[in-house]
């Protein structure tokens, strides 16, 4: 797999999901900055997902011209949130850096995660508070499609938008979500040999609705598979989604890029910088 066209400079991508607040990272996030740096992965969303990571998000949003903050709670942390933890999780929604709401969402995989229905709630709660403060949301679903789609639809997502994070879904399903005004997002899933369904729906994403992530530490993209994800490794999905959509590397760069910058309001900021 080629990961940039000969003799071409590699367009600026954009990593929309990725967990360097996390303790893998933690240490050293410089480090894993400056090799996303080497290969033109210059913005990147640092996504919370419990009251310790959120903070550490929005920590490295204030520290970093290039990452930004979105804080959630992801479903299997929801039994953490108390009305104290609400209330400071209010007040950091309203922090510049902060630029949208999540990880949130439902999870029904697992047998020992929360309820199906304390999950809804507090998936509503968090979809009320990014209508309200008019942040996108991340959207986490596994093995609870129908049910995350229904609650979108409930909550007029439509109004402030959001993006179905390391999308696994089919076209159909994707098609639902684009239809409520969701971005769809791939992570190395993509990259998989195995994953031929999952790449059938990067194909039938419209190009203005495309993006991409690591979601590291997790889920490293083929070449990778097997050892800890980093930012960086973001090319590595870049270049396969160019190859499966008949793309130039740069092409899907600028593309992905453009639809992050959209997507968050970040085209906004500069304009009026």
């Amino acid at each position: 797999m080629a990961i940039y066209n000969s003799g071409n400079r590699p367009a600026d991508g954009y990593d929309t999901h990725t967990h360097l607040n996390d303790d893998t990272f933690w240490h050293d996030v410089p480090a894993y900055e400056a090799r996303a740096h080497e290969f033109r992965i210059v913005e990147m969303n640092i996504v919370g997902y419990d009251a310790e990571s959120n903070e550490r998000a929005i920590q490295l949003a204030r520290e970093f011209k290039d990452m930004h903050a979105i804080i959630g709670w992801q479903p299997e942390d929801i039994s953490e949130i108390n009305d104290e933890r609400l209330a400071v999780y209010r007040q950091q929604l309203q922090d510049d850096n902060v630029i949208g709401v999540g990880e949130t969402g439902l999870d029904y995989y697992w047998d020992d995660n929360p309820s199906a229905a304390n999950q809804k709630q507090a998936f509503r709660q968090q979809l009320a508070l990014a209508h309200e403060f008019k942040l996108p949301v991340t959207v986490h679903t596994r093995s609870a499609m129908n049910d995350t789609y229904n609650l979108l639809k409930e909550a007029h997502v439509e109004e402030f938008g959001g993006v179905m994070h390391s999308f696994t879904g089919t076209p159909a399903e994707a098609k639902q979500f684009l239809d409520l005004g969701m971005y769809i997002s791939f992570s190395g899933i993509a990259t998989f040999k195995n994953a031929k369904d999952v790449q059938e729906t990067v194909k039938s994403i419209p190009l203005d609705r495309l993006l991409v992530e690591t979601d590291a530490p997790y889920l490293a993209p083929t070449p990778m598979r097997g050892k800890p994800n980093e930012p960086m490794y973001v090319h590595y999905i870049i270049a396969h989604i160019a190859e499966l959509l008949g793309k130039t590397y740069n092409e899907i760069a600028e593309i992905t890029t453009e639809n992050a910058r959209r997507l968050w309001h970040l085209d906004q900021q500069t304009n009026e910088d």
